[in-house]
């Protein structure tokens, strides 16, 4: 077999240890923890990356290694003995698949609570108030550093005990690098001051570190290079101490990092997301690389093998972060090898994963809902037992993902369209240019059902007539929502909605009011589009903040074109009612606090109030079904058949899923088709 001349399928030697090829998963915490241990579901997360044919999957999005560092988003607990066995099976499995395994170890420093934990004071080199959790940290004192270096220590320790490859200090945001910072280091003592001073403290617990595990044990450090900020760590002394790391011997590479996490905008530029540049940091990684001659790994949205395939071959990297792409696709590697490259599923750059672990306390894919659920969904889908004919009317991601589920399954599938293009509200988000790339979502689709060879009928409005005369023995009703306006006191006929305004259909005036009860993109899209079309705008919202469905990573680009376009925000306030005034609109707001009412005249006044169910199909169907539409939730949660059979003598079953049930998401419908299809 002739050896792969592809930049990214070559081996890479670090130390003693052979990395099988240049792709990697940088260390993130999707809190699958139970307790603070990598339990099942963490495990299998993991495994899943090896069996996709990664060289290095790091665990941890920072593994507190004291006790007063608690754990801020599900962070393993290190300083425990107990996570020892734990760390060893899932190193055990994922080494059966040639992968390497490595950790990631912290104090989180000021960048937690005291109310979380054993609440202990929270501590750092100065106390300078952590804006992202609202810390006010102690100044940590001479007690404070032995007793932490120490616990860096025991923690590798148990880390090298568990079987593990290596490990890696967290040291952007967190203790480590607050040292390095003049943004939050200002001391006077050995601590602080001088650059030696203030890496004084990482140099002492790298020294710690390397007695503990001895110098053949990988050792490695995740740090910020240029905080770009300012007040604190520059470009030129970034370097300086990847230099110095480079020089000391104490560790063996160097991941590296580039701006600062002091508020949810700083963090957005160190973790693109959807409508900002890919691989933004990648020059700069290389320049690193260049200034120290030494191993560099980096990760920050690079989704696509094209650009990690150059940032390998231009040498500006080792070892290449695929991190959020091999949420989207924990197979990447196995399908480049396979010259499937075209299969591999699009990380959108959505950031529902990382949004996802503070708003619903784990980390979930906008698109692959077998991500993080691999012990009950696998990646790969087995064949059917029996083969159905099927029939799914919607070509949302609801409907796509159904249709691609039961191809692969190897069922007769047909879809119904009833518009004359696929995507369903899909179709609608796009229309704000800086979420283009959703519409990966359904090109991946769409691209897989060609390969499987499914049928789409364009323009075909079902009718139950349409559906039954191709025969089918499924039905899968996938045809999403239509939007809604909130119950006004008077004046319904007057607002248009947020769909209106995304579809183009209604152009914005010159001011504005949208109400949005909703709390999602939808609302915040729209918002998006008539500020930047120049409006007066105001938001308003009954919450306590806005768009509170919506996670602190997507929350930033919002805010920025608000504060930009001059949105006005008004919370805790509700639109009542809305009449018409001369050649303008009046609406009358209030809040569910007071009895009070305040009016607004503007021009337009739109709403979002998310979408009712399209179920006419779906209602006329049901009772000439099998199950009557009806579904056994305990067999579908516990993976067994969930369709009840009620009327043996009909011919079909249907379901439908998504929005055509509720106001939902696109994770949600995309869940809903895999965890039905792939049991029937």
């Amino acid at each position: 077999m002739t050896a792969s001349k592809d930049p990214l399928l070559q081996p890479y030697r670090l130390k003693h240890l052979t990395l099988k090829n240049r792709i990697m998963s940088t260390a993130h915490e999707p809190a699958y923890s139970e307790a603070g241990m990598p339990t099942e579901r963490y495990r299998l997360y993991h495994v899943e990356k090896a069996k996709g044919g990664i060289a290095l999957t790091m665990t941890a999005g920072s593994a507190s290694v004291s006790r007063d560092s608690p754990p801020a988003f599900g962070n393993l607990l290190a300083y425990k003995d107990e996570i020892v066995p734990h760390l060893k099976r899932l190193a055990d499995d994922c080494h059966e698949h040639g992968c390497a395994v490595m950790i990631q170890l912290t104090h989180l420093g000021r960048r937690t609570n005291w109310n979380k934990g054993d609440w202990l004071p929270v501590l750092a080199p100065s106390a300078i108030r952590e804006p992202a959790h609202r810390h006010f940290p102690k100044e940590i004192e001479d007690w404070d550093i032995e007793r932490i270096v120490a616990d860096y220590a025991s923690a590798a320790e148990r880390m090298q005990a568990a079987g593990l490859d290596g490990i890696e200090f967290e040291a952007y945001g967190h203790l480590m690098d607050s040292f390095w910072s003049p943004a939050t280091n200002r001391r006077d003592d050995a601590f602080g001051g001088s650059l030696e001073n203030r890496m004084r403290f990482s140099d002492i617990v790298t020294e710690a570190v390397r007695k503990a595990v001895g110098p053949d044990f990988i050792v490695g450090i995740r740090m910020v290079a240029d905080e770009d900020w300012d007040k604190g760590l520059s470009r030129e002394e970034g370097i300086e101490i990847a230099r110095r790391f480079a020089l000391s011997g104490k560790v063996d590479f160097l991941n590296i990092i580039r701006g600062h996490i002091e508020h949810d905008a700083a963090l957005n530029n160190v973790i693109p997301i959807q409508g900002m540049a890919a691989s933004p940091h990648l020059d700069f990684a290389g320049e690193v690389r260049a200034a120290t001659k030494f191993p560099v790994f980096h990760a920050a949205r690079i989704a696509d093998v094209a650009t990690a395939r150059h940032a390998i071959a231009e040498g500006k990297l080792d070892m290449v972060g695929m991190t959020r792409a091999h949420i989207a696709d924990p197979h990447i590697v196995r399908k480049i090898i396979a010259g499937r490259e075209a299969e591999i599923r699009p990380c959108v750059g959505a950031t529902y994963c990382l949004d996802r672990i503070y708003e619903g306390g784990e980390a979930l894919c906008i698109h692959n809902a077998a991500t993080s659920r691999e012990a009950l969904i696998p990646h790969e889908l087995p064949k059917a037992g029996m083969t159905r004919k099927a029939v799914v009317v919607g070509t949302g991601p609801a409907g796509l993902e159904a249709a691609r589920v039961l191809a692969e399954r190897g069922h007769a599938v047909e879809v119904l369209e009833a518009m004359g293009e696929p995507g369903g509200q899909v179709n609608l988000l796009v229309r704000n240019p800086r979420r283009k790339e959703m519409v990966g979502i359904v090109d991946w689709r769409l691209a897989e059902l060609e390969r499987l060879g499914v049928p789409i009928h364009y323009n075909t409005y079902a009718s139950v007539e349409d559906v039954l005369e191709r025969s089918p023995d499924l039905v899968v009703i996938a045809t999403g929502g239509i939007g809604q306006s909130p119950e006004l006191e008077a004046g319904d006929d007057l607002v248009v909605s947020s769909w209106d305004i995304l579809a183009g259909t209604t152009r914005p005036e010159a001011s504005v009011l949208l109400f949005d009860d909703n709390g999602g993109h939808p609302g915040m899209s729209a918002a998006e589009v008539i500020a930047n079309a120049g409006a007066e705008l105001e938001l308003v919202s009954p919450e306590r903040f806005f768009a509170p469905e919506m996670g602190g990573m997507n929350h930033v680009p919002y805010a920025k074109a608000f504060a930009e376009k001059n949105v006005r925000v008004t919370i805790n306030t509700r639109l009542f009612a809305v009449r018409r005034d001369g050649n303008g609109l009046v609406a009358t707001l209030g809040s569910d606090f007071s009895d009070a009412r305040t009016e607004r005249r503007v021009a337009q006044v739109v709403v979002e109030h998310g979408t009712m169910a399209n179920a006419d199909l779906y209602l006329e169907l049901k009772p000439l079904s099998r199950n009557r539409g009806a579904v056994d939730y305990g067999e579908l949660i516990a993976r067994r058949a969930p369709l009840p059979q009620i009327d043996q003598a009909a011919a079909f079953d249907v379901i439908r899923i998504g929005d055509a049930i509720e106001s939902r998401n696109i994770h949600a419908a995309v869940y809903d088709a895999l965890r039905y299809c792939s049991l029937l």
